[in-house]
């Protein structure tokens, strides 16, 4: 592989996306001293996202999603609204208080703007010294890289609105196959604005159906109001790859795979895989031991935990709801269902066979592959 150099000993790197992963890696091989190049195919960070509300997940770890962040380097200066509590219903339409000491997560803005958790890192980045070179959609690499271009396929979508609102900052969730199919419908609200979705892991050319019905189920149980309403939609795609190198390259956040498969929350090992990788390649070590050890576990566990949510349906999802309102600390509750247990390390081959990620990965077999979007490695999902 040729490597570019810019200055006695100075290496230059490459980043091909300028999502949160890329962003992470860039910062943090800027920060070692680098020449960092990004490479992102649209003409603004966040592109697909447009203002979507979010949530940035906080109970796999007892260690705070915001001081991780900050010690991997990561600043944390984008609005934020810690949410420690919220409503949940079933399918029938019972009412569910979560409540826990801390955060269960963070309700973010995503996409171009003011605020935005990308705006937050791209303006890091530049302080850090990286090179954005947007609308430059990168096809081969020639030096030491990256490879941040986000899913590869929809093994779920999020579809609905995003608004203006009155209505007061919270989060409110149905959990209801005949509002998202094996998943979930989710109502966020931060400083007037709102986004409203069904989250669905199947029944997708049926979305338009499913979002009325969210819509109405909101404005039922939880009083919606919606302003200015504009359209949006986005995909996940989840799977724990045996390798995260295409090719010669560590592969970071959505386009590794790395969501947790039962509820969609990314970003948080969008950023830590980001950094991973480019501390893989600062010291020469290797990347797949790092993300496995730092979340590989977790990600198993997303997998049993989304097979046992398809498979029960309403009445599983009635029993979760019912259990963790009698637990003391819903963070706690939920983390829980991430432990490693014999159980679950049992129920994983039946959970791979019954959950099965729509990304193949058939389109190159070149061993020292310099291509970005090939899908290079296989998986275990």
């Amino acid at each position: 592989m040729s490597v570019l150099r810019t200055g006695a000993g100075e290496e230059s790197y490459c980043v091909a996306g300028a999502g949160p992963a890329g962003l992470a890696a860039a910062i943090t091989l800027a920060r070692a001293g680098r020449r960092v190049v990004v490479h992102e195919a649209h003409r603004e960070v966040g592109h697909r996202f447009q203002r979507d509300l979010q949530g940035l997940e906080n109970w796999t770890s007892d260690v705070d999603v915001l001081d991780e962040f900050r010690r991997l380097g990561i600043a944390t200066d984008f609005r934020k609204l810690p949410c420690p509590e919220g409503t949940a219903f079933d399918a029938a339409g019972r009412k569910y208080r979560f409540r826990s000491r801390d955060p269960l997560f963070y309700v973010v803005e995503r996409g171009p703007g003011e605020g935005t958790l990308d705006s937050a890192l791209l303006a890091q980045a530049r302080e850090a010294g990286v090179e954005l070179r947007f609308g430059d959609r990168l096809k081969h690499i020639d030096r030491p890289g990256i490879l941040a271009t986000g899913p590869r396929a929809a093994d779920a979508i999020a579809v609905g609105y995003h608004f203006d609102t009155d209505m007061s900052d919270g989060c409110w969730v149905i959990c209801d196959d005949t509002l998202a199919p094996e998943g979930y419908a989710y109502l966020l609200v931060m400083n007037g604005r709102g986004t409203v979705k069904s989250c669905m892991f199947t029944g997708f050319k049926q979305e338009s159906k499913y979002v009325a019905r969210t819509v109405e189920a909101f404005e039922r149980l939880a009083g919606l109001r919606m302003d200015n309403p504009r359209p949006h939609g986005g995909v996940g795609n989840f799977r724990v790859p045996v390798s995260a190198y295409s090719g010669r390259h560590p592969t970071v956040g959505e386009q590794a795979g790395f969501q947790d498969t039962l509820w969609g929350f990314g970003m948080r090992y969008a950023i830590v895989s980001g950094v991973l990788a480019a501390r893989s390649l600062l010291e020469g070590t290797d990347y797949d031991a790092a993300w496995n050890a730092e979340f590989g576990g977790l990600q198993q566990a997303g997998i049993v935990n989304r097979a046992l949510f398809a498979a029960f349906g309403n009445t599983g999802y009635a029993w979760i709801l019912r259990r963790q309102e009698k637990a003391t600390d819903a963070r706690t509750f939920l983390r829980a269902f991430y432990r490693p247990t014999l159980a679950r390390r049992l129920l994983l081959p039946w959970a791979r066979n019954r959950y099965r990620s729509r990304r193949r990965d058939e389109s190159c077999d070149h061993l020292d592959c310099a291509c970005v979007w090939c899908r290079c490695g296989g998986e275990y999902t």
